[in-house]
């Protein structure tokens, strides 16, 4: 039989075989090989099919496999591409190409599954027969007659059920398929299907699974024993019993040899080379926990579970790995200072947000101190007081009403007020002394409470929470006299967004850690290119910039000092319960808050300068290594801003 009359026999579809050298295997096989019968026997039983297929009318339209996406895997990378977590259900599957699957794999599976597939037309007479006999004298579906297509169509349109009529609707929507797809286009749709262990679906995340490499690379005898699996897959796991998988590996590659398809010699070499067997990819941890949570969080905003776990997403993070593992280590690092200094708080803890006020991507997101232990992502799900740390909003509110500058004159010494409901309220400072007229620039660089309150008065603290809003701050806010001490509460990514904006000069964007979602094929689902907007006064962002520069020059935040030209604020609330530090350069802006879950008090004296600088300089210096130094721009560049009547 030649190449060109086997080609004839396939309906005139195309007929490109694996490669070269399996047509010309195949076609040396096929000469050996004969169907076993007649002619006459073959059409009685298509021609009975073909009246079964009438009673069938029912069953699935299989063209509908033309746009038949099978559920994928969807995979989370950083901003380098390496892989940081997979996200889905019970099915992890990657699809790919035909092409992009290893001859040898193609070659056993057909080898031990069905190694007549590019000669039937759906069906497999011989075995029809066998097994018709084999299940009459046992009065029951004992064995299967499946072909490689009945298995996709069990797989894809029916049950499990082992009946007469499951059965028949499969040989006859078999047929269908046949009809309509090419040889090729059936044996990608099973390989990208079929069951392979370990809640792997797929050839490309079973080879990913067991050998930690692509479907592509597969050799012959990690194809062979992979192969072996389809037919029972956690019996013959080699995860479980290699001993027993590479049994099942020996019956694959001695079929192959005995169709000719690859030599006695190739099939004991196969089976003598010793395998690296991978693990299970399935339920792997995220390598970056926080950053997995985070990105599920934001995408359940724009996708639903579903597309999520089962379409096949590529996420592309803002992040960058590297600079995630410094987080982290900052944050642990700092975790164990702060315990050795006597903080005994039963559930201490510390979260980290940094973001990059160009373009408000997330550059690394630390949500605790260990995530085994709690899964809470404080950084976006936990709301505090951000105590002193809140002021720069109210200092900007006034420098931005074109009636104060950081030169102005603020009176630091007792005042009362009166609030909605009729209660006398007295703020005081911190150690509680009064220091007496200062200027604006001294009360924020020391940080002091009466002047932040007086001017709260003085400009109204409904603009400041305007102001707040406009930085991208949505946690609830009253508008109580004690707000500019930080009487709301607000999440660390709130505080290091604001921040960011602060450090673009007034460009701001809301924050995200996706930068670009594709689907499996690289058509885009989610650009986030950065598109931010002016939202603040520059003449009043660069004056609270060169103020909060003096704040870890010579004022509460020395601490923070990192060698570069930087600006930020302490934070300390009352019985000291959560205690801050945010900061920027040009290039990165930071926030760091410590904690108790429970708010409790970590501790007299315990305070943002002391306790939360540290851990903010420790990661900005490792951060910004390979970052050259950046000055801010000067309040003396841009216009000072007409005070509204």
């Amino acid at each position: 039989m030649s190449f060109k009359t086997i080609r004839q026999k396939q309906n005139n579809k195309k007929f490109s075989i694996i490669d070269n050298s399996f047509i010309r295997e195949t076609f040396f096989v096929v000469k050996k090989t004969t169907l076993g019968l007649s002619l006459l026997t073959t059409s009685m039983v298509a021609g009975g099919l073909v009246g079964l297929a009438i009673s069938f009318r029912d069953l699935p339209n299989v063209r509908t496999l033309s746009n038949y996406s099978p559920s994928e895997t969807s995979y989370v990378y950083d901003i380098k591409g390496k892989l940081i977590s997979r996200l889905h259900g019970e099915a992890n599957r990657e699809a790919v190409a035909f092409k992009q699957i290893s001859p040898h794999l193609k070659r056993a599976v057909l080898a031990i599954e069905d190694s007549h597939f590019y000669l039937h037309h759906g069906i497999n007479p011989n075995s029809i027969g066998r097994a018709m006999w084999v299940n009459w004298k046992s009065g029951g579906v004992v064995e299967g007659a499946s072909t490689l297509t009945m298995q996709l169509v069990k797989n894809i349109f029916l049950s499990s059920d082992r009946t007469f009529s499951r059965k028949l609707s499969e040989a006859v929507l078999a047929i269908r398929i046949e009809q309509v797809f090419s040889k090729n286009q059936i044996m990608e749709m099973y390989l990208n299907n079929i069951y392979w262990g370990h809640n792997n679906y797929g050839a490309q995340t079973a080879a990913q699974s067991y050998f930690n490499k692509s479907a592509a690379k597969l050799n012959l005898p990690e194809a062979a024993l992979i192969a072996g699996l389809i037919q029972a897959p956690e019996t013959h796991s080699p995860f479980f019993d290699y001993q027993k998988a590479k049994k099942r590996q020996k019956v694959v590659l001695d079929r192959m040899a005995a169709l000719g398809w690859i030599t006695e010699k190739e099939a004991a070499i196969a089976y003598k080379t010793s395998l690296k067997i991978g693990k299970p990819t399935s339920w792997q941890a995220s390598k970056l926990p926080y950053v997995s949570d985070t990105v599920m969080q934001e995408l359940k905003g724009k996708f639903s579970k579903d597309i999520i776990l089962k379409g096949g997403m590529r996420i592309q993070t803002s992040i960058n790995y590297a600079t995630q593992q410094k987080a982290e280590r900052a944050v642990k690092d700092g975790y164990e200072k702060l315990r050795k200094q006597g903080i005994s708080a039963k559930d201490l803890q510390v979260a980290l947000v940094a973001i990059d006020p160009r373009t408000h991507f997330i550059k690394a997101i630390v949500g605790g101190v260990n995530y085994n232990k709690s899964q809470l992502n404080r950084a976006t799900q936990s709301r505090r007081q951000p105590g002193s740390s809140f002021k720069p909003f109210v200092y900007y509110t006034a420098f931005a009403s074109g009636k104060f500058t950081p030169s102005s004159v603020i009176n630091d010494s007792p005042v009362t007020y009166r609030d909605g409901a009729g209660q006398l309220y007295s703020p005081r400072n911190y150690g509680g002394k009064f220091s007496g007229t200062m200027s604006l620039k001294s009360a924020l660089m020391k940080s002091r409470n009466v002047p932040a309150v007086v001017i709260g008065q003085k400009v109204g603290v409904r603009k400041i929470i305007d102001v707040c809003r406009l930085l991208g701050i949505t946690s609830p806010m009253r508008p109580v006299i004690s707000l500019p001490l930080g009487a709301g509460d607000i999440t660390p990514l709130e505080m290091a967004n604001a921040y960011a904006t602060f450090a673009s000069n007034g460009w701001y964007a809301d924050p995200t850690i996706i930068l670009k979602v594709t689907d499996s094929k690289g058509n885009i689902l989610l650009d986030n290119t950065p598109q931010p907007y002016f939202v603040l006064d520059p003449w009043a962002t660069s004056s609270l910039t060169s103020v909060l520069q003096e704040v870890i020059q010579r004022g509460t935040g020395r601490a923070a000092n990192i060698g570069r030209p930087a600006a930020g604020k302490t934070g300390t609330t009352d019985n000291e319960r959560n205690v801050w530090f945010v900061g920027y350069v040009p290039q990165l802006a930071t926030a760091v808050w410590v904690g108790d879950d429970a708010n409790r008090a970590l501790g007299k004296g315990i305070t943002g300068g002391g306790h939360a600088a540290p851990i903010w300089r420790s990661f900005m210096k490792e951060a910004l290594k390979n970052e050259p130094v950046k000055n801010f721009h000067g309040a003396s560049k841009f216009s000072r801003p007409q005070a509204k009547k």
